[in-house]
């Protein structure tokens, strides 16, 4: 996938995409200092909706705040730049916005306390993942960093470096997903997904303490499985909890509800996605397109 559009929000205005440059020695570049966020937008057939916007750039200011950088803009003006970026691009289908703030100044130290910082927002069409009709997944040798180490918690982009590496061996394997353990064994993520698990109908998802992601579409996931009467624990989960698992699945802004039909060579349930996964699933499409009430105040109309 090659993402296109004609314009890009960067730095207070709207440029055409191939004007959307930087230099080869942005700090960014080099070192991984930069900060984002994915969101969806989807197209409704009379409107495109983009899925729990302030939520989203809220978060992109915690993670500016653990990588101790300052966006030059208030989170309204990220938000109004990110609807600008959107209107101007005007899109009638499925969208992905990637709002990127990151360490440009053009420099090799390693001190950013006082260095420059830009934005950018990017937006291009998007459609499925990860395959909803399910996915091959492998526990990979790689682990997941641990917060110690490095503050998974934010989204700031050298520490995708750990996903790159998880995800190339679980496609080297042949398979389309990895799936990452903790330091003591514990299955924590997907490669750029949390991840949940159906036993005795039951759910199952790791909690934010075990070194994952907090996840937007993790916590929607849970909030909709209340409104399905699914009960959700937060724990943590073992290998042969997934193995042996009826249902498995993963959620992320690009993953949505995506179900994990086998890990390792091993059939996850029957093999097939199963039935709570797809309710999920279901439910989780009516709401990011509309369709629910409830939760209309998730959604930012464009147009």
């Amino acid at each position: 996938m090659k993402p296109h559009a004609k314009y890009v929000w960067f730095n207070g205005k709207i440029v055409r995409w191939e004007d959307a440059k930087i230099h080869v020695m942005t700090h960014a570049l080099h070192y991984g200092t930069s900060i984002f966020e994915g969101i969806r937008g989807y197209w409704n057939g009379d409107n495109l909706l983009i899925f729990r916007l302030d939520d989203h750039v809220e978060r992109m200011f915690k993670s500016a705040k653990i990588l101790g950088v300052t966006i030059p803009y208030t989170r309204e003006e990220v938000r109004k730049a990110v609807i600008e970026t959107t209107q101007a691009n005007n899109f009638r289908e499925d969208v992905y916005i990637r709002p990127v703030a990151f360490v440009s100044t053009e420099t090799v130290t390693l001190d950013i306390r006082s260095l420059e910082v830009s934005l950018a927002v990017i937006i291009f069409p998007f459609g499925k993942y990860l395959s909803p009709k399910g996915i091959r997944a492998a526990i990979v040798s790689w682990r997941r960093a641990h917060n110690t180490m490095l503050p998974v918690m934010a989204k700031i982009g050298g520490i995708y470096v750990n996903s790159v590496l998880a995800l190339t061996e679980a496609k080297s394997r042949g398979y389309d997903e990895a799936l990452l353990m903790d330091l003591n064994g514990y299955v924590v993520e997907g490669s750029g997904e949390n991840i949940f698990v159906v036993r005795g109908r039951k759910l199952y998802t790791p909690p934010v303490h075990q070194s994952i992601l907090e996840g937007i579409t993790r916590d929607t996931i849970l909030r909709l499985s209340s409104d399905l009467g699914i009960q959700a624990e937060e724990r943590p989960i073992t290998r042969e909890e997934i193995y042996t698992a009826d249902e498995v699945f993963l959620v992320g802004t690009a993953a949505e509800v995506t179900p994990v039909v086998e890990v390792d060579g091993r059939p996850i349930g029957s093999g097939e996605p199963g039935p709570i996964t797809m309710k999920i699933a279901e439910f989780y499409s009516n709401v990011v397109r509309g369709r629910v009430e409830k939760y209309l105040n998730w959604l930012t109309p464009v147009y």
